[in-house]
């Protein structure tokens, strides 16, 4: 070999951009493994090439309990190799090992107990010749290989432009990025997009894997990252670094919301990020095949951020609970559904872009419910259910339903029971009625109609006995009544539930 080969090598490996002498490392190894092929080889051998090129086969012998201590550590190194390769691929290695095979390492013997002996074959030019072309072109695209994957593995998360090629297996898309062709999974790409061949796209960079034919690129239409990417580039205030996008939540298609933030004074982050006309959003709007954005301006307040992350339904109140992360809103009724959005989508993107977990109740969903907590204070600690507080005879709650605003459902007896509560009389609890038979009571006392060994069962409003009894018994005192004169006689009635 001469030394014009030598600094060939060389000129490749700086125009390559590989490491200094790592091809001539490479011949030396492809020279050794040429020479070990021949007939009369020695067992263990070097190959050493000077300045000029020119190379020199030299014979290693070593003691024998030193050689013998380094083939067990050589083969300990192959089982290792081959059990890390059977948990890799899950199929078991057949693979019969020989001493001659192993590469033994003796570069920590020392020098003294080595002996080398030049032992170059005659013809060895020939073989070094063709061997040398085959591996410097190997090491070369594996040289490559290994740049491309340390470029591509420190771009992960950044957005890239390819150009569309063709859909592979299983819906899968190919792009071309230029040094290396990226796989655009299906499951990353965006329901309701086409992809045509030869289309530009922007993507970004989820994973890249090593393998046998290069670095392996895994792009993603779906990630948040590409809006954040896609308005940096339309908005110089985002580039600059005067409005800042605090967060991002995306539903891939349909919408998407962001929060934006000003640092500097007298920028306004919305509309910096809208632009003159629209025209800037509309050229996120447009990279991203017409999903909508809502970008909303971000603010420290939980309360404030909820309401605007609700866009664009208009909230009327917010109520925050720090310790559980919960947001009650009040919208108004004609802003329910516009509020929850279709199949809760847009409360849906508040809670991710907010953190919060979103309540939304319309102003009479929250009015009935704040009624039913009025009335149903009752003694201090119970908690009201709507169901109607008066005790039966039996012993049992009136398992009817409270009306609204009150504690007790609407029979007359019932509601008589309320307004004795609401002049401070003790509520009175009907006593046990024997045999089925109707027992005249007080208005203060409570009519039930029940079996002595039968279940409870719910007093029916229009109950003509019921009636009958109320009207006929004189009323407590503290309820008003209506008078009517005639004859100088005085009607009595209860008032009407």
């Amino acid at each position: 070999m001469s030394q014009e080969i030598v600094e060939a090598v060389r000129d490749i490996e700086r125009e390559k951009g590989i490491e200094s002498g790592t091809l001539v490392a490479a011949l030396e190894d492809a020279l050794l493994a040429a020479y070990k092929k021949m007939p009369g080889a020695a067992r263990h051998a070097t190959v050493e090439i000077d300045e000029l090129g020119d190379f020199r086969v030299f014979a290693v012998e070593l003691p024998p309990d030193i050689e013998e201590r380094l083939i067990e550590e050589a083969r300990e190194r192959k089982l290792e190799e081959l059990e890390a390769l059977e948990v890799e691929t899950g199929e078991r290695s057949h693979t019969l090992i020989s001493d001659t095979d192993l590469d033994v390492d003796w570069s920590e013997v020392p020098e003294n107990l080595i002996k080398r002996e030049d032992v170059t074959p005659e013809n060895f030019g020939r073989i070094a010749a063709q061997t040398a072309k085959q591996v410097i072109l190997q090491r070369i695209r594996e040289a490559e290989r290994a740049m491309m994957y340390d470029e591509y593995v420190d771009r992960v998360s950044e957005v890239v432009t390819g150009i569309v090629q063709q859909a592979g297996d299983r819906n899968n898309v190919l792009v071309d990025l230029g040094k290396v062709e990226a796989l655009l999974p299906r499951s990353e790409q965006v329901d309701g997009e086409r992809y045509e061949q030869g289309s530009r796209i922007k993507a970004v960079i989820t994973e890249v894997r090593s393998g046998t034919k290069g670095p392996q690129v895994i792009l993603s239409r779906r990630d948040p990252e590409l809006i954040k990417t896609l308005f940096e580039l339309e908005v110089p205030e985002i580039a600059d670094g005067l409005v800042e996008i605090r967060g991002v939540a995306r539903e891939p298609g349909y919408r998407s919301k962001i929060a934006v933030e000003s640092h500097a004074q007298g920028v306004d982050p919305v509309g910096a990020c809208v632009g003159p006309r629209g025209s800037r959003v509309r050229m996120v709007v447009s990279e991203l095949r017409g999903e909508k954005i809502d970008i909303i301006p971000w603010n420290p307040e939980p309360a404030r951020f909820v309401a605007k992350a609700l866009s664009p339904a208009r909230v009327r109140e917010v109520f925050v609970d720090d310790e559980t992360k919960e947001a009650t809103v009040i919208v108004p009724d004609d802003q329910l559904a516009l509020a929850i959005g279709k199949e809760g989508l847009n409360a849906r993107l508040a809670a991710r872009l907010t953190g919060w977990k979103v309540d939304i109740q319309s102003d009479t969903e929250f009015a009935q419910a704040e009624a039913a907590a009025a009335y149903g204070g009752g003694n201090e600690g119970e908690e009201f259910t709507g169901r109607c507080s008066a005790v039966l005879s039996n012993g049992k709650r009136c398992p009817n339903e409270a009306l609204p605003g009150s504690r007790y459902c609407g029979l007359p007896a019932h509601q008589a029971l309320a307004l004795q509560d609401d002049n401070g009389a003790e509520p009175a609890v009907a006593p046990a009625v024997a045999d089925g038979a109707p027992v005249a009571l007080e208005v203060e006392d409570v009519v039930s109609e029940v079996d002595a060994d039968g279940p409870e069962e719910p007093v029916a409003a229009e109950s003509a006995e019921v009636m009958q009894l109320a009207e006929v018994e004189p009323v407590a005192a503290g309820i008003p009544v209506e008078q009517t004169s005639g004859d100088g006689d005085t009607e009595e009635h209860p008032p009407a539930a």
